[in-house]
Order: structure tokens, then C-alpha cells, then sequence
């Protein structure tokens, strides 16, 4: 009798077991279980279209004219249009357990004089007054993908990511290990915690930009 009680409580405790298992494994309850995490896919906003949780640099009602969160088919997205300034978020992550960063991004209207299209600003550390300590992104018009610009004292260095006013109208996607680069640019580790990102959409430049993302290598 009181083998077939043990063996009942056995055969439960492994049911018991395996449902738990199912429940931690499933790759779709965490973006960290399938490698990947969310940062930022602006599905909420306030009442004026601004994404919830972001700040602007400078003038908050500027900022809010200048950047709407917008939908289509495909999803959420942050439209600037004639941007002044740039808008922020505080994202926290590990970047080296998670360095590797993806947007998407897509010009509307180019003028002709336009040189900074679109910038992407990654902060992985602050420095020690506790500003931001950035690498900046840039879709450029005219200059070469590749093209390293130091900031200086208090100015965020650029890389050029990507060069020229095409394509118009489509979805472009980026990826950049930041965690390296930080380390490549000023030649120290990040902070154990990733301070924000900010965006910046080029003067009289239309341009779109998408969920962000960070990842595993």
C-alpha cells in the first residue's frame, strides 16, 4: 500500500515538475529567455501623441510638435519632423551581456542642404558629474559610412552608419554592437548598467524611427 502511495507521489511530483519546466522554458513569457529585450516599441503615448516616458533636451512643447508617435499595419513608430532638438529615454540594460543594439529608421523628406539625417545616441555610462557618456550614430547625406568624429569634452563621438539620402519611403534596419564601440572610443568598461538612448532627427529632415532593441552577440 504504501508503495503505491510513493509511486502516486512520485508520478505527480514529476507532472508537477514538467508543467513548471513548460512555463520557465517557453521562449515567448520574457524578452530575456528568447536573448533579446525590448527596450522601447512607442505603443503608448500621452494625449498629444508624445511617447510616454521620454523627455526632450531642451523645450518639452517644441519636442512634442517635432516628435508623434504614429501607427501603421506593421506597427508603432516615432515620426520627427523638423526637429530642433533631441528626446531621451532612460533605458536600463547590461551591455556587455546584452551589447548589441537594433533600430529601424526611414527618411520621409530630405532637404537639400541636409547633412545629418538622423542620429541615434547609445549612453552606456555617465561621466562624473553624471552626464551622459554617448556614442552617436549617424545616417549622414554626404558623409562616408565609417567616419569617426571625437566629441571632445562634453560632445558625444560620431560614427557615420550610414551614407546618402536613399532610400525615401523605406524601412532601413541598423545594428551596432555598442558595448565594443564604447570600449573601442574611450578606452574603459561601461557602467554594469546602460544609462539611456536618445534621438535625433536631422533640421528640416522627415525621418522615422522604429522599436529598438538589444541583444545578445
Amino acid at each position: 500500500m504504501s508503495m503505491m502511495r510513493l509511486s502516486g507521489l512520485t508520478v505527480l511530483g514529476v507532472l508537477i515538475g514538467a508543467l513548471v519546466v513548460g512555463v520557465y522554458s517557453d521562449p515567448g513569457v520574457a524578452g530575456e529567455s528568447t536573448g533579446s529585450i525590448v527596450l522601447e516599441d512607442f505603443q503608448s503615448k500621452d494625449g498629444e501623441g508624445f511617447p510616454t516616458g521620454w523627455k526632450a533636451q531642451r523645450n518639452t512643447c517644441k519636442a512634442k510638435q517635432t516628435y508623434t508617435v504614429q501607427t501603421e499595419p506593421d506597427g508603432a513608430f516615432l515620426a520627427a519632423k523638423g526637429a530642433e532638438q533631441r528626446v531621451y529615454k532612460k533605458m536600463a540594460w547590461d551591455p556587455k551581456a546584452m551589447p548589441t543594439v537594433t533600430w529601424r529608421w526611414r527618411l520621409r523628406a530630405v532637404p537639400d542642404d541636409a547633412d545629418l539625417l538622423a542620429a541615434v545616441y547609445i549612453s552606456l555610462d555617465t561621466d562624473l558629474i553624471f552626464i551622459p557618456v554617448s556614442t552617436k550614430y549617424v545616417w549622414s547625406a554626404s558623409r562616408a559610412k565609417g567616419t569617426i568624429t571625437e566629441g571632445g569634452l562634453f560632445g558625444a563621438t560620431e560614427i557615420v552608419l550610414r551614407t546618402g539620402t536613399q532610400p525615401v519611403g523605406d524601412w532601413v534596419e541598423e545594428r551596432v554592437n555598442a558595448y565594443e564601440d564604447f570600449k573601442r572610443i574611450h578606452q574603459h568598461e561601461p557602467a554594469n548598467e546602460a544609462w539611456g538612448i536618445s534621438l535625433l532627427g536631422g533640421a528640416g529632415v522627415e525621418v522615422d524611427f522604429g522599436p529598438l532593441k538589444v541583444s545578445a552577440p
